[in-house]
């Protein structure tokens, strides 16, 4: 395992030409957005942008999710991404028949757990958010997913996300890094979360790193950890008994499945991995594998463990998988330091002020 890494990680410092070329390109375009040469559009409404500076998982979904849940109605509320790694174009809300395919599997499962919540995707969010108003007009809220370099739409208050193990003020413009944006972009952030944080993260680690970091004198930085939910039977609402101490297949497509295969090697006899690409759409010789390396274990007390995102792709293999024990469960942020409240009352604040403007 220790050799791939060395040679993508040689691979990478190679291609540090194309990483200037490509930093190069960056600061342009956010050198004359900075300059008013490209305009940013603002919108009668609150618009709060969750993202990052990186590409990978940061936990960015389960953040909108946890958003959803401490907002208000969802009903009043719509969500709108990009739609990433989904095989339609342009502009989609979700309906009740949509697909993962139509949609992309992150608001798919967003819209499957608040279904009176509107979820749209579109690549130009600049043209889908005046649609997004026009089909759902009594939306006064809109959660823009993955858009902190989307810098065409100016949202109100912008939540940017880093990790833990690979804070932006460490790392470098794609390819050599996973930089998509330059480091001082965050300085568009009202709030800075470090996710993915040990649950063991100290007060004194806290500090070292939001020195690091060197927020602005408006910004905040909090930490968070990431917990897993209970797991629960594939298909069914209610929570089943864990797999904990059983032998388990873990199951994903994931960027980051670090968290959830520590967990794993904590709580778990033993366990088998089957790893498939970040987003990847099953096919039925996927399905095939899968039931082939549940065979193998030859242990009927084995279960199947995957996680919600990776569920909602498994779908449309529902009936061919329905004799399989397939648990799933997911990722959700614990705020760390007893300081959630703080980002919450950054949040209400953020959303009185608006409706001050609003009917002033």
């Amino acid at each position: 395992m220790l050799f791939p890494k060395i040679f993508l990680r040689s691979f990478r410092l190679l291609l540090f030409p194309v990483s200037l070329l490509y930093g190069i390109g960056i600061f342009l375009r956010n050198w004359m957005y900075d300059k008013n040469i490209l305009r940013s559009a603002s919108f009668g409404l609150p618009l709060i942008s969750v993202g990052n500076l990186a590409v990978g998982g940061t936990g960015k979904s389960p953040f909108v999710q946890y958003l959803v849940n401490r907002i208000g109605d969802p009903k009043t509320l719509a969500v709108l991404s990009r739609g990433y790694k989904r095989r339609s174009k342009g502009y989609r809300l979700a309906q009740p028949d949509s697909t993962v395919a139509e949609l992309g599997d992150e608001a798919l499962l967003l819209y499957q757990r608040y279904p009176d919540l509107s979820v749209a995707v579109c690549e130009q969010r600049l043209l889908a958010i005046p649609q997004l108003l026009q089909d759902r007009p009594n939306v006064n809220c809109i959660l823009l997913d993955d858009a902190h370099q989307h810098r065409s739409i100016h949202p109100g208050f912008h939540i940017l996300l880093t990790d833990y193990q690979n804070l932006f003020t460490r790392d470098f413009f794609m390819p050599t890094g996973d930089l998509r944006d330059e480091r001082r972009s965050y300085r568009r952030a009202d709030v800075i979360v470090v996710t993915k944080c040990p649950a063991t993260t100290t007060v004194q680690e806290a500090a070292a790193i939001r020195q690091e970091i060197d927020p602005l004198p408006h910004q905040q930085v909090f930490f968070t950890s990431q917990v897993l939910e209970k797991p629960r039977q594939w298909h069914k609402p209610q929570y089943s008994r864990s797999p904990l101490k059983q032998e388990v297949l873990l199951v994903t497509g994931i960027a980051n499945p670090t968290i959830l295969k520590s967990w794993m090697e904590e709580e778990t006899a033993s366990y088998h991995f089957l790893p498939f690409p970040d987003h990847h759409l099953f096919n039925i010789n996927d399905i095939r594998e899968i039931r082939d390396q549940y065979r193998k274990l030859q242990n009927p007390d084995a279960w199947i463990l995957t996680t919600a995102k990776d569920a909602v792709r498994l779908l449309p293999f529902a009936q061919e998988m329905q004799d399989l024990p397939v648990y799933v469960t997911d990722y959700e942020h614990q705020f760390l330091f007893e300081e959630e409240i703080i980002f919450q009352q950054r949040i209400q604040h953020f959303l009185s002020q608006q409706k001050i403007r609003a009917h002033g």
